[in-house]
């Protein structure tokens, strides 16, 4: 066992262990873990790809990985020279039944050396085309029997639509148990995101005002300032609804909404989230446009450089129709959320990278001040900032200093870096290690996928229906589309930036001498 309770002896096969995703995210997340002793004593990394390499290649390429995206200052020679001897590299095509017979038997080898079994996790970092058929043949090969040592990781996106999802769903469960299917959501894995239940569920000062009565409108934001770089082939299939709000920001609804759990289990955990998406309201087809907006954007100037438009990206239709802005008014009808609006926003090319929840608490219900002195009031708001500069701001109303009597908003601000003096791990740090300790909390259950689906499948059918008027429709450095503005606009409400941008600080010659 580790220091954290990870089992050993532990085999870890990464099917598309050459490509980006591993590159980028898993090998710096798996080297990381090594060097902080969060792995077992005894464990094997085993790449599998259809690439063309021999081990030593491989190895440097997962070192060139941890090298750029590790966050270390330098790669340590003997940690890595450690790590290194328990990679081990495999070419190989997919769908050949032959691959799975030599894994076998590369596995079942390896435990008759350590003379003990070892839990097994086969990580699918390869595109969704292939899940089904990796799926397959594991369960074939007898690689899946095993249900309390072996596990499957799958990437989002979980399908392309409700039917697609139910499709993929069906094969992994028929190779896999659903306690060995780890459906992986980078967001959940975030620390600010699992904060939210810290905030909620730790606290008794939040929870009693949680609700109808206290919150006037919930804002859930994830913007990005990239375009789609090296993806716009996988993006033109995707767009933003399927990319990031059927999975990203409807998770992140989830853990604002949800009612308090009766522990922090599993799945008492997912029921709860389960819970939230089957009470939200159904979009009207026929009426999408008054709760949906979408955009695509065109060229433009991001911090001093120019950006070109999405149909001249690589890989994208000079003519696409796919929307690279997405935004949804939510309703949740059950007793806490009653006509609460939830407004959820998610777009490429926009001003500046942010990912933030606000929590708009509704106005004092009699104002007792003077006019003159609230002419800067606003209601009480809370801000999450996923990303970057991770941390909650409590806005509310004080005094200022002097006479005569004014008010100004102020705010309390919990800083992530500030108080614990570290950065909050990458998220793939935290799920790789939940997987190899088998705790599903932050991993999607099947029916959390298909209840996803079913809420924007109303908006997917409209626009996939519809040829939208205008693309591109936004200009890169912007906040996004028109549309956009009116589906919050028509509330009498508008989208909030950074949460603290109206709070005035008092002038120096404004205190007291």
């Amino acid at each position: 066992m580790s220091d954290l309770g990870i089992p050993s002896p532990l085999q870890l096969i990464i099917f598309g262990a050459a490509g980006d995703l591993t590159w980028r995210k898993i090998a710096p997340a798996l080297y990381n873990l090594y060097c902080n002793k969060a792995f077992p004593e005894i464990f094997t990394i085993t790449g599998i790809d259809v690439r063309d390499m021999e081990g030593s290649a491989f190895r440097e390429r997962f070192k060139d990985g941890i090298t750029q995206f590790s966050g270390q200052p330098e790669v340590n020679p003997q940690d890595w020279e450690n790590f290194a001897q328990a990679l081990k590299f495999m070419k190989a095509d997919f769908n050949d039944p032959e691959i799975y017979r030599r894994l076998s038997e590369l596995l079942v080898s390896s435990e008759k050396e350590w003379d003990a079994r070892s839990v097994r996790i086969f990580y699918l970092a390869v595109p969704p085309v292939i899940v089904h058929s990796i799926a397959e043949h594991l369960g074939r090969s007898h690689l899946s029997h095993d249900h309390g040592r072996t596990r499957i990781v799958v990437e989002k996106p979980f399908g392309l639509n409700l039917e697609s999802a139910g499709a993929l769903n069906r094969i992994l469960n028929r190779n896999f148990e659903e306690s060995q299917i780890f459906r992986i959501d980078h967001y959940l894995g975030k620390e600010t995101v699992q904060n939210i239940l810290a905030l909620r569920f730790a606290n008794a000062l939040f929870e009693p005002v949680w609700d109808r009565r206290y919150i006037d409108h919930v804002q859930i934001t994830v913007a990005e300032q990239v375009g789609v770089e090296h993806r716009g082939s996988y993006y033109e299939h995707a767009g933003a609804l399927r990319d990031m709000i059927q999975n990203h920001l409807l998770q992140i609804l989830c853990f604002i909404a949800m009612e308090p759990p009766v522990s922090f289990g599993a799945d008492e955990i997912r029921g709860k989230a389960v819970d939230v998406l089957h009470a939200i309201r159904p979009i009207p087809l026929d009426s999408v446009d008054k709760f949906a907006a979408r955009g695509q954007y065109g060229g433009g100037w991001i911090e001093g450089e120019h950006v070109v438009p999405y149909r001249d990206e690589s890989g994208v239709s000079m003519n696409s129709t796919t929307e690279t802005y997405a935004a949804l008014k939510l309703y949740i009808d059950n007793w806490r959320w009653q006509d609460v609006p939830f407004y959820l926003r998610t777009g490429k090319r926009l001003t500046q990278r942010v990912s933030t929840v606000f929590i708009q608490f509704r106005p004092v219900p009699h104002q007792s001040f003077p006019a003159s002195a609230v002419l800067s009031w606003h209601p009480n708001r809370l801000m999450l900032k996923i990303q970057p500069d991770e941390g909650i701001t409590l806005k509310f109303q004080a005094k200022r200093p002097g006479y005569p009597l004014r008010l100004s908003p102020v705010a309390m601000h919990f800083d992530y870096y500030d108080t614990f003096k570290i950065g909050p791990p990458e998220a793939y740090e935290t799920l790789l290690l939940d997987i190899m300790a088998g705790d599903a909390t932050l991993f999607k259950r099947i029916d959390q996928v298909e209840a996803a689906w079913q809420v924007v499948m109303p908006v997917l059918t409209s626009w996939e229906n519809t040829i939208p008027e205008g693309f591109p429709n936004y200009m890169s450095g912007t906040w996004g589309p028109e549309e956009a503005q009116s589906i919050i606009a028509q509330d009498g409400r508008s989208w909030l930036q950074t949460g603290i941008e109206d709070i005035e600080r008092p002038a120096h010659d404004d205190r007291q001498k």
